[in-house]
């Protein structure tokens, strides 16, 4: 390796860690680790009753109504059962104060029929579940609604970020009612529906949610962008992003309907090592001094790959199927095998891919484009964003595996 290539990763180690420094601290140890999803089933109970089942999570149900309504003794024994990891305690413990849990539920989580405000009834008994490796209480609650002919209008403001407990709750929403079937999301941008919704909107919601997902998932665009800024031509950037997509849709959608499962302590810390390994690959090449953006259009083979090129086509396979869990978090839908289930999960993962072939639509070409103009500026823009993307993945690893937040 010659001097002045070793002089410059020198310089750009310096740059990048400083920069890496930074993303670590705008979003350090998980990027799924601060919002929380609720679920909701709605469904008709008899004449003017709408039925919903709903799925909160246990300690910040806990926290949020003892909150809102002052109810020290049910953050007590609420805290005293979550630390004890005892599922009955847990439910006895919201059993044994149902009223603040109904006014606080009551409050936020509201049905309509014809622009009049349904009347909420928790329902005496409270049971538990697990979803996204935390504990969740099932509580069901009766909506006494007025004639209509229109639908019914649901809205969702459940944990709301004025609570300063979580961030951007999303509220998972299906529903058998008024003769329609169907899903949506709900969230702080967007927290009220009607049963009403054409087949359009509820494909741009689970879409909108798939794209913000990726957007705000800062850990799988610096793995994307690793791709990217590893990549010689364009030929192996459509086969890794393709590679990549097969491997997280197939784990994806296993996930998201309760097929297979991994613990958040294993699928974070395996993502950011991703991002760390793919990352360096680019690095190491470049520091054995090899032609990292050599031609491709002379080799051989399969897909015209050389060996390099394969041999990161399955690292970049492993590490999708990984990926596709993370994504899966952000849905965590236990309804196996659904129709219904199962549109809206391509949907959300088509607002991904959306978002992926935009990054690698706007990036490439101009990281190409500085490579051909000005090799030694497109060399030192490629190590700085490897180094970076390597450090940030370094750094999200060991906060993770500690639970460093």
């Amino acid at each position: 390796m010659s001097v002045l290539l070793r002089r410059v990763l020198a310089r750009v180690l310096l740059f990048a860690a400083a920069f890496a420094a930074v993303v670590s601290l705008a979003a350090p140890a998980a990027a799924h680790g601060f919002q929380s999803v609720v679920y909701a089933d709605l469904a008709g109970d008899g004449p003017g009753v709408v039925r919903a089942q709903l799925q909160l999570e246990y300690d910040l149900l806990v926290v949020s109504a003892a909150d809102a309504e002052r109810d020290d003794p049910l953050y007590q024994d609420g805290t005293a059962a979550f630390d004890d990891g005892d599922a009955d305690a847990q439910a006895a413990a919201l059993v044994a104060h149902r009223d603040t849990v109904a006014a606080y539920v009551g409050e936020r989580f509201r049905v309509a029929a014809a622009g009049e405000p349904c009347a909420p009834t928790m329902a005496d008994d409270v049971t538990m579940t697990w979803q996204d490796g935390a504990p969740y209480a099932v509580v069901t609650v009766d909506y006494a609604c007025g004639p209509t002919e229109n639908g019914h209008e649901v809205t969702a403001g459940l944990f709301a970020d004025d609570e300063g407990f979580v961030k951007d709750t999303k509220t998972i929403l299906t529903y058998a009612l008024d003769l329609h079937e169907g899903s949506t999301v709900l969230d702080a941008e967007h927290p009220a529906f009607t049963t009403a919704q054409t087949p359009l909107e509820r494909f741009w919601e689970f879409f909108r949610l798939g794209a913000e997902h990726l957007l705000t998932g800062i850990d799988h665009i610096l793995f994307l962008l690793a791709l990217i800024v590893g990549s010689r031509r364009l030929r192996e950037v459509v086969i890794a992003a393709t590679t990549f997509t097969v491997a997280h849709s197939v784990t994806f959608i296993l996930a998201a309907t309760g097929v297979v499962a991994a613990p958040p302590e294993v699928v974070e810390p395996t993502i950011a090592l991703s991002i760390a390994v793919v990352g360096a690959w680019y690095l190491w090449r470049l520091w054995r001094g090899g032609r990292v953006d050599q031609d491709l259009s002379h080799a051989h083979g399969f897909l015209r790959l050389d060996r390099a090129g394969w041999l990161r086509v399955g690292v970049v396979f492993l590490f999708g199927l990984v990926h596709g869990l993370g994504f899966a978090s952000a849905l965590g839908i236990d309804e196996p095998w659904s129709w219904t289930l199962l549109w809206s999960l391509l949907v959300f993962n088509v607002g991904i891919e959306a978002v992926q072939i935009g990054i690698i639509v706007v990036v490439f070409p101009l990281l190409v484009l500085l490579r051909r103009r000005a090799p030694r500026i497109g060399m030192w823009a490629s190590a700085l964003l490897a180094v970076a993307v390597t450090l940030a993945g370094l750094v999200w690893f060991v906060q993770r595996v500690l639970g460093i937040e």
